[in-house]
């Protein structure tokens, strides 16, 4: 069995054809250093026995990995026990708040990870989520991410989770970043495919936000099936990347594209409200890829009034925005 130390290595070797693997020229940008903290996303002075965190991770949303059991952890966590280089936790208090704001706005795209903590005890896995104020004091460890068998490593899809939780370690730096705007932030990847997520769960977090999070999942992959149908699998993508977050959906004609973006409200004047800045900043966000047209979905079909709405969106505003009811 290979030990972290190893596992870290082969993660190096891999991570330069991935935008995570620049993770200490993106810190040196952001903080403003004289020199590389680091050559590596993971470095040996950082690397024990059963964990580690990329070097200066531990005054900020640290990447992270770690042996349980048989299983490789990986992706990144918030380590609140204090050390000589963490005398107190002040310093993640406003990376916790930003995290939490990301997490509110954006946590669909990360349906398919999971959330733990330790605290005394490793607690059972959960959906992600904002980090509650009783979980935010010295002595707890908290991980979103996802595990692998020891035994037999995807690399890969390692580099790839790190990779997705990029944009969420740039939103919790980017109060103390003075030069966010100079970096290359430009980042538009479409990938076809649908990424598998779960329909349905066990598990013990609140009925009400998981339900809604898996009733997301069965939306995408019914519209996913929709679309393949119509424009050919090589054309439809899902969870594909941006700046500011993934977006549900997106349909490439032409070299250009249809963003698509899914809620679960129970009224399509709902699914607007709930989808529209969010998905116009996906759109339109200085250096994102702009789409050819923007659809938001639900499940209810859309009344005269809210057709009129986004009529007048169109009319007005010359907004390429439409509403699609999955059961249209």
């Amino acid at each position: 069995m290979q030990s972290l130390q190893e596992i870290s290595e082969k993660i190096n070797l891999l991570a330069n054809a991935y935008k995570v693997g620049g993770l200490q020229k993106i810190r040196k940008e952001i903080g403003g250093l004289k020199r590389l903290p680091s050559k590596y996303l993971f470095d040996h002075r950082t690397i024990y026995e059963k964990w580690g965190w990329h070097y200066g991770g531990r005054k900020e949303l640290q990447f992270n990995i770690g042996i349980e059991g048989n299983e490789l952890r990986y992706g990144v966590a918030f380590s609140l026990e204090c050390s000589q280089s963490l005398p107190n936790i002040d310093v993640l208090i406003p990376k916790i708040a930003l995290f939490n704001e990301y997490l509110s706005e954006y946590g669909e795209a990360f349906s398919d990870l999971r959330m733990w903590h330790y605290q005394g005890e490793r607690s059972e896995d959960y959906m992600p989520s904002p980090i509650p104020q009783e979980k935010v004091r010295e002595g707890i460890f908290i991980f979103l991410g996802k595990k692998q068998p020891l035994d037999y490593i995807e690399y890969n899809d390692v580099l790839k989770t790190l990779d997705r939780l990029l944009p969420l370690y740039l939103y919790t730096e980017k109060a103390n970043s003075s030069s966010e705007n100079n970096l290359d932030t430009s980042y538009f990847n479409f990938i076809p495919g649908c990424t598998e997520k779960l329909s349905n769960t066990s598990g013990t977090i609140a009925e009400k936000e998981l339900n809604i999070r898996l009733k997301h999942n069965d939306l995408q992959l019914k519209l996913y099936n929709q679309l393949v149908g119509i424009y050919g699998q090589d054309n439809v993508g899902t969870e594909i990347k941006t700046n500011n977050g993934s977006i549900d959906l997106v349909v490439q004609r032409n070299e250009k594209y249809w963003f698509y973006e899914i809620k679960t409200a129970s009224t399509a004047q709902t699914c607007i409200r709930q989808a529209l800045g969010q998905i116009m900043e996906y759109a339109f966000w200085p250096k994102n890829q702009e789409a050819e047209k923007i659809i938001i979905v639900g499940e209810p079909k859309a009344s005269h009034t809210e057709e009129t709405y986004l009529e007048s969106l169109r009319i007005k505003f010359s907004l390429p925005i439409e509403y699609q009811s999955t059961n249209d």
